[in-house]
C-alpha cells in the first residue's frame, strides 16, 4: 500500500519506513512498482521521508523500506557525505514536497568510510574521504565511523535555517540510521 497519496507527520514516516524494513527483512513485502502507480505519479509527487545513503550498489533503499515509486525522495553520494548539492535537494523535499522526515542512513561494509580511514585517495574521491575524514576524526573501527559520518551529516543538514525553520514549524525530523547490509536491517539512531 502506498502512503504517498496523503502528508505524513515525521513520527508516522517513521513508522513507515520501519514497518517497510520489518517487511523487507521478512521478505514479505516489496513496493508498488506497476504501471498503475507509475501512472498515478506522473502529474506530482508526494513522497513521505527523504532519504540520503551512500551510493554503494548494495543499498537500494526503495527496497529495505519496502517502498515504491513515489515513496521516498533519495539523494545518493558516495559515503552519504552532504555538501550543498544534497542540502538544496533536502531542502527542496521538505519545502515544496511536503517531506517531515529526513534520514541519513549509512551503511555497513562502506567503502569511502574504509577508504577514509585507510587511504589518502586521489583524484574527486578525496573530497569524498576529506569530508568523511572530518566527521570520523581517528576513529578506526568502521562501524564506528560509519555512525560518526551519518551523525556529521545530520549536522550540517540541521545548520541550514530552512531546515531549522521547518522543524519548528512544521514539525520535520532529522534522523540517522545504519543499514547492515549482511541482515538487511536497519537501526535507527
Amino acid at each position: 500500500m502506498s502512503h504517498s497519496a496523503v502528508c505524513v507527520s515525521a513520527d508516522e514516516a517513521l513508522k513507515i519506513l520501519k514497518k517497510g524494513n520489518e517487511d523487507y527483512v521478512m521478505s514479505l513485502k516489496t513496493g508498488d512498482f506497476s504501471p498503475s502507480r507509475r501512472k498515478d505519479t506522473v502529474s506530482a509527487q508526494h513522497p513521505y521521508a527523504v532519504v540520503i545513503t551512500c551510493s554503494d550498489s548494495r543499498v537500494v533503499p526503495e527496497s529495505v523500506f519496502s517502498a515504491g515509486i513515489g515513496d521516498i525522495f533519495v539523494i545518493r553520494v558516495a559515503g552519504n557525505v552532504i555538501d550543498d548539492h544534497q542540502l538544496g535537494s533536502v531542502e527542496y523535499a521538505a519545502e515544496h514536497l511536503g517531506c517531515e522526515l529526513v534520514v541519513v542512513m549509512g551503511h555497513t561494509h562502506c567503502g569511502a568510510v574504509t577508504a577514509a580511514i585507510e587511504h589518502d585517495p586521489e583524484g574527486y574521491i578525496k573530497y569524498i574521504t576529506d569530508e568523511i575524514k572530518q566527521a570520523i576524526g581517528s576513529e578506526r573501527d568502521p562501524v564506528k565511523a560509519a555512525e560518526l559520518n551519518v551523525r556529521r551529516s545530520i549536522g550540517i543538514i540541521e545548520r541550514s535555517l530552512e531546515i531549522q525553520s521547518l522543524e519548528s514549524s512544521e514539525g520535520l525530523r532529522v534522523v540517522g540510521a545504519m543499514y547492515d547490509i549482511e541482515s538487511g536491517v536497519v537501526r535507527f539512531m
